[in-house]
This record gives structure tokens, sequence and C-alpha cells, in this order.
């Protein structure tokens, strides 16, 4: 039986690729000698792929190489529902959006490939503002790219956890959803 109830997961891929782009600090977790090595790292969906770098002195580094599998979970919103906000007795709870995957990593041994990832995850993650562009002649890029390993993983198994209140009355989910707003006003866009 999965957890939570069927009520609470979202199979549809395009909810959870919204999810990765809004929140795209993901939670990697690998295994060495039966013992969870975990490193949060921002990845970006592109092509169908998560792309990812790591510095090479992190302990997870040499992990994420060819055909290794890797463990991922994204965090969308997610707050503390009180009873007071329903209109039907309940007890409190707390709802959240979560994204797990599981995929095999690639390693990308190229220095030109990884210096253009790494301006373009600054294009996206400097969104909407671009407040600030990484130039490809930066000299501080040029002499940290021989401390990055760029990865991409292809991902293999798929599973959304939308605990939203789904299983309560229409006002009462609109109640939750409305909390859900107002402690992530970011997750607007995730829940219309």
């Amino acid at each position: 039986m999965n957890y939570p109830p069927k009520h609470h997961q979202d199979d549809n891929h395009n909810h959870m690729i919204e999810v990765i782009k809004s929140y795209p600090l993901a939670m990697v977790i690998s295994v060495s000698n039966n013992q969870p090595i975990i490193t949060h790292l921002p990845l970006i969906f592109e092509n169908g792929k998560l792309i990812g770098h790591i510095d090479i002195y992190n302990p997870q580094a040499k992990l994420l190489k060819n055909n290794n599998d890797v463990t991922l979970i994204f965090s969308g919103p997610e707050c503390y529902i009180s009873p007071s906000i329903y209109s039907t007795p309940q007890l409190p709870t707390w709802n959240y959006i979560k994204v797990h995957l599981k995929g095999h990593v690639n390693a990308i041994k190229s220095k030109t490939a990884l210096k253009q990832s790494l301006i373009k995850m600054t294009e996206f993650l400097e969104a909407p503002d671009h407040n600030y562009t990484l130039e490809p002649d930066n000299p501080k890029l040029e002499r940290n790219l021989n401390y990055i390993k760029m990865f991409e993983i292809t991902i293999t198994e798929w599973e959304g956890k939308f605990k939203l209140s789904q299983d309560k009355k229409p006002n009462d989910i609109e109640a939750a959803r409305v909390e859900l707003v107002r402690t992530n006003p970011k997750s607007i866009t995730l829940l219309s």
C-alpha cells in the first residue's frame, strides 16, 4: 500500500515538473556501504532530465557517476493546518507538496558543457528579475571549473505526494488551500 493514501497522490508528471521548476532545491540521496549520503542541491529540469552540479570535495560527488542510482526529494509548499480554519470539526494536520523521484546518474565531463550549464542555471535561478548575469568570461567561473562536477539524472520513477485536505468537504478543502497560499505566497501557481 502506498502512503499517503491514493487521494493524496498525484501521478501527473506536469504537476510534478511544476513543483521541480518552482522549488528546485532537491534532497539528493545516494547510498554507500548501506549508509545514506544526502546533499541539498538545486537541480534544473531540462529535456526530460535533471541537471546538477556538485563540489568535487563533497563526499557524494564520487557517487554521482555513470549508472549509479539516486533518490531525490523536492519540497513544495507546506504548512500546519489548524482545525480553526475548517467549518467542520477536525484535528490538526500538516499539508504539503512533495515530489519523490528515482533515477540513474550520468557524469558529464565536458568543461564547456559545465560552464554553459552553470550560466544557464544561474539565468534560471535569477528569474524573473535577472539582477545578476554569470558572464562566460568571468575569471572566478574559469578558476572554479576544476572544482565542480556536472551530472544529469535520467528519471526512472515518479511519485507526487500532494496532501492538500482532499478528504475534506469542498469548503474545508478551499480553506486549507487559502491557508497554504497565505503561508506560501509562491505556491499560488501550483494550487490554481
